[in-house]
């Protein structure tokens, strides 16, 4: 390894630089170079249309995937939420730093929590898996659609446009809004994504030698769990316009729960299995439990749920 800065490339939005700086910063320890941070506007982040019309969470991964390859950039990082679950050509996942807090949070003026709400009022939220669960929880609650970066949809409740958002406790602890929150859902009551709370850092895969240097900077825990995560989603072949929540945890053994939601909240199909992970191949056997929770909902008619609410929120 040399000297030379390090280009790392990230989404322009306040949280995505956040989370880039808070990785280059590990990067600079781990190798004692300097990173520079390059900005990249992608297709999620100027559509104003519904993620599901314009190609999923993807949409944000594709163009710092394209930078990598153009050799605009040594490493990208990305919400791991927002990673496909296939393998993208010439690219590979160097490292899955120590995950933040995975569960979601409820931002309502005057202190309030979900329970507090007048009948009727508005919850803002992009995600079909949290509106499902907030339905769940209240149905008298309106849950409505939105999309922007985090200080705009926190901007919607304080001008009282919206009752109350939900959105990712890490993500806003990462802008520094953490304070903002006025509840934290348990997974009890809300399961997060797949993947949420963790990041994902991607380099090239010619890049060998950076890849097994940043990989240094992974959790063995939290990537086994995500692992799981990931492999769960893979099977039921589902994307962010469907409602499945899934949180691994745990090592000896790895246990995780999973669920498919209907749109209004009413139907859920709900799983759970633990694996004693083998110390030699932990990620064969993480991604083994998601793979056959998958199975189990499927079999219990999770298709045909998210075929139903494929064309939700």
């Amino acid at each position: 390894m040399n000297a030379q800065p390090l280009r790392l490339g990230s989404r322009r939005s306040p949280m995505a630089m956040a989370q880039s700086r808070r990785v280059a910063g590990m990067v600079t320890e781990l190798t004692g170079r300097p990173v520079e941070i390059v900005g990249v506007t992608t297709p999620g982040d100027v559509s104003r249309a519904r993620l599901h019309r314009i190609g999923g969470n993807g949409v944000f991964v594709g163009a710092l995937r394209e930078a990598l390859l153009r050799g605009e950039a040594d490493l990208a990082v990305h919400s791991l939420k927002d990673l496909p679950t296939g393998l993208s050509a010439g690219i590979v996942l160097a490292a899955v730093p120590p995950r933040d807090d995975p569960r979601d949070a409820l931002v309502a003026r005057d202190g309030a929590k979900l329970a507090d709400l007048p009948s009727g009022a508005t919850v803002g939220t992009g995600s079909p898996r949290r509106a499902a669960q907030v339905l769940r929880l209240r149905g008298d609650l309106r849950c409505v659609p939105i999309r922007g970066n985090a200080g705009t949809r926190l901007g919607k409740v304080s001008s009282g446009e919206l009752d109350a958002v939900v959105l990712a406790r890490a993500g806003l602890a990462r802008i520094g809004q953490a304070d903002a929150v006025t509840q934290v859902f348990e997974p009890d009551d809300m399961l997060p994504a797949p993947g949420q709370g963790a990041l994902a850092v991607e380099c090239r895969a010619d890049e060998p030698e950076l890849a097994a240097v940043l990989g240094a900077l992974t959790c063995r825990p939290g990537l086994a769990a995500v692992t799981a995560e990931r492999g769960l989603l893979q099977v039921l072949g589902a994307g962010c316009s469907a409602p499945v929540g899934a949180y691994a945890v745990g090592t000896r053994p790895l246990w995780m729960r999973a669920a498919v939601f209907g749109a209004d909240g009413r139907q859920v199909l709900r799983t759970h299995g633990a694996t004693p992970l083998d110390s030699l191949s932990p990620l064969a056997g993480a991604l083994r439990l998601g793979r056959e929770l998958a199975v189990e909902l499927l079999c219990a008619g999770a298709g045909d749920l998210m075929k139903v609410t494929g064309s939700g929120l």
